[in-house]
């Protein structure tokens, strides 16, 4: 008799708030609104939706809340030791104002260059996102099968590419801590650029995140 159970799939979100420039983030408002939504629509069977986070805009500050969200992936994955899982950390999202489609992000680079103060008013330039792990110009890239979940978002109607180049700011730097950490626990982590609602509107990203995780969940 095999000891292993149905393969199980938790995903825990995250979502930043404002910035500068940024009045509105449209990722609080999707990561806020994710739960009521997929309860409505449903979820592909074994998966299920974990935390979702709202992390401040700052690299440094915003590190414990990551770290809180990432641990109670293990918390989670540990109380299902009956089942398969297998855990995708955190789906990040955040915004790129000048965005006209979705863009999933291959890798994430040990670079901080802040083109404008954080939310705590930290301003890094060239600044290694982890010493450890030495150059600035070192990357690490996603285990998740991304170019299968963008066919499948694509087969959906979402206008969607693979991106390699995740910026320099917040969002790059909260992913290369998540890639990182994802790496050492065997887990898998994910970052997604939306545009602003006046580019995509809200309802068709809120559909679009669904399906995401439905695709993530598919491809594991």
């Amino acid at each position: 008799m095999g000891s292993e159970g149905p393969k199980s799939v938790v995903i825990n979100v995250s979502g930043f708030k404002k910035f500068q420039g940024v009045a509105e983030n449209p990722t609080e408002v999707i990561v806020n609104n994710l739960r009521s939504y997929v309860e409505k629509r449903g979820l592909a069977s074994g998966l299920t939706l974990g935390s979702c986070t709202i992390l401040e805009t700052a690299g440094d500050g915003a590190s414990a809340a990551l770290y809180k969200a990432m641990e109670s992936g293990i918390e989670r994955m540990e109380s299902n030791a009956n089942d398969q899982v297998v855990w995708v950390s955190v789906l990040h999202l955040g915004v790129n104002s000048g965005a006209m489609k979705f863009a999933i992000e291959r890798q994430a680079v040990n670079e901080a260059t802040f083109r404008c103060p954080d939310e705590f008013g930290w301003q890094p330039q060239q600044f290694p996102i982890i010493e450890a792990d030495g150059v600035i110009s070192r990357a690490r890239e996603t285990s998740c099968s991304i170019d299968a979940i963008l066919k499948i978002l694509k087969k959906k109607g979402f206008d969607a590419a693979i991106s390699d180049d995740a910026g320099r700011f917040v969002c790059n730097y909260v992913y290369y801590h998540s890639l990182r950490f994802a790496e050492e626990k065997g887990h898998k982590s994910l970052f997604v650029h939306v545009p602003l609602f006046t580019r995509i509107d809200e309802e068709t990203q809120m559909q679009f995140v669904a399906s995401l995780l439905d695709a993530i969940a598919a491809t594991c």
